[in-house]
């Protein structure tokens, strides 16, 4: 749980507003009750189920786009609709929903609703005791909301700069084995919950290490990254590639598998060995293909692939292995033999 609210910004913000809701908004609403103030009572008793409902839905469903708009606009209706029921006292909780409310959608719809509810108050008027009050309130309210939106800005601005360093490799600008574990998760249920067939492809470069030692590591920056847009070129949009570590890629093949597969390896390893170069002759690699099985895990799959590896390396190299030889070539009707290099 707490995990995902670290991970989840927008997420965390609803949730601290429900916590925020819950110890803060309750003993009004009661105390109003006590009071008999049914109207004033209704209305932070509505904001608080409001609230609290958007965060069940952004936890149970994922989706904190529509949630984190659902609660902008119950914050401010409601802190509006307090100050017009309260009066004065309550145009103070009109200032936190012009904070968060850049926080919990985009910055565009964020100033609509900030804009919206200070003139509502204001063509309302009934919560001020003059004009230069409500001036000022406007005034105040505005000041706010623009720092409100520089920070939340910036804030937008570095977090994607963040998760931009974690999620891609810096050498060759694809994503690294952080983000290819959320995205191999992702195809699993994926795979579960349509029979979508997934391939995943572990390729290995070749004798990597002596290119480095004989050339130096700037000649094998520039194989890995050369092969990298060779890969980008020859695949489809769909497909992923991730640098797996090293010398290591991993290719993550949705809606693929038997003769497409086949073919689409072949394909693969002949670029590869026509366009591959270095100052000490070509360059080829190993690969090894491995088909999601129905309920496998993600573990699993990544395994079996790595077996498969260390086969193609001990039988030749620059060849490719079906980890799953047997099931692949069952739906081709052909041998269960794996592919090699010729």
């Amino acid at each position: 749980m707490f995990h995902r609210l670290k991970t989840d910004f927008r997420l965390s913000i609803i949730a601290l507003l429900a916590a925020c809701a819950v110890l803060g908004i309750t003993p009004f609403a009661v105390m109003r009750y006590l009071q008999g103030n049914l109207p004033a009572g209704l209305v932070d008793t509505s904001i608080l189920l409001g609230i609290c409902s958007a965060l069940v839905y952004a936890w149970v469903t994922g989706d904190t786009r529509r949630s984190g708009l659902a609660v902008a606009v119950i914050i401010c209706s409601g802190a509006v609709v307090v100050g017009v029921v309260v009066g004065e006292p309550g145009l103070f909780w009109l200032y936190p929903c012009l904070v968060t409310t850049f926080f919990l959608t985009n910055a565009r719809i964020a100033v609509v609703l900030n804009i919206a509810s200070v003139v509502a108050l204001m063509v309302h008027g009934g919560a001020f005791r003059s004009d230069i009050q409500m001036w000022s309130f406007s005034a105040t309210a505005l000041v706010v909301s623009a720092c409100a939106y520089v920070f939340a800005h910036r804030n937008h601005d570095q977090r994607e700069r963040l998760e931009h360093l974690a999620t891609i490799d810096p050498l060759t600008g694809i994503k690294n084995r952080r983000s290819m574990d959320q995205e191999l998760d992702l195809a699993a249920a994926n795979a579960e919950r349509t029979g979508l067939p997934y391939a995943l492809v572990l390729l290995d470069i070749d004798h990597f290490k002596k290119i480095n030692d004989e050339h130096g590591h700037g000649v094998g920056d520039d194989v890995l990254i050369e092969m990298v847009e060779l890969l980008r070129q020859n695949t489809r949009k769909s497909d992923q590639l991730f640098r797996f570590g090293g010398e290591e890629f991993v290719l993550l093949l949705p809606g693929v598998d038997g003769i497409g597969l086949k073919a689409v390896m072949n394909n693969l390893q002949q670029v590869l060995r026509k366009y591959m170069k270095h100052p000490g002759g070509s360059v080829t690699a190993s690969f090894v293909v491995a088909l999601l099985k129905h309920g496998e895990s993600v573990a699993s799959w990544l395994d079996r692939a790595d077996a498969a590896l260390y086969e193609a390396k001990e039988t030749g190299r620059d060849r490719i292995v079906f980890a799953d030889a047997q099931r692949t070539m069952d739906r081709e009707g052909g041998s269960a033999e794996p592919l090699s290099g010729a």
